[in-house]
């Protein structure tokens, strides 16, 4: 049976630091059609963050997916929803042998639903001197080079 991953690509940040985030929302086990009924849905009932004051909300039918246009006050903002068919995962659990495992038993097991799991970044640790009450002896700018 075929495992299909429900992927919504976003744009988020602000200003200089707007980027394109996907993220695996889903997964559907079963036909193609099937899937895209449920990336539907999805789609039909997502609310991004941004714009925060919308004015117009259009959905559309793209090959594989589906793409989602908010005007906002300012600027339009878009969020695409695609499904993919799963072809490898390295977090997928090794499948359970089963008695008379075969090639005709192999393509009826049942793949487990996996779950995204969230990206926390690494800061470097920086160690500041602080007075008894917490605050910083030496501001975070003072030193700096780069300020005119």
């Amino acid at each position: 049976m075929t495992t299909w991953g429900l992927i919504l690509e976003t744009t988020v940040g602000l200003g200089d630091r707007k980027h394109t985030e996907a993220y695996v929302m889903a997964h559907v086990e079963g036909p193609r059609e099937t899937a895209l009924a449920e990336l539907e849905k999805r789609a039909r009932a997502y609310s991004p963050e941004h714009p925060r004051s919308p004015k117009r909300r259009r959905l559309f039918r793209s090959g594989d997916g589906f793409l989602l246009v908010i005007d906002g006050a300012w600027q339009s903002h878009a969020t695409r929803f695609a499904a993919a068919e799963l072809m490898d995962d390295t977090d997928r659990p090794p499948p359970a042998k089963a008695v008379g495992a075969g090639p005709a038993s192999e393509g009826a097991r049942r793949v487990p639903a996996l779950e995204p799991k969230p990206v926390t970044p690494t800061l470097p640790t920086v160690t500041v001197e602080r007075d008894e009450d917490g605050v910083p002896v030496k501001p975070a700018w003072l030193g700096r080079t780069d300020l005119a």
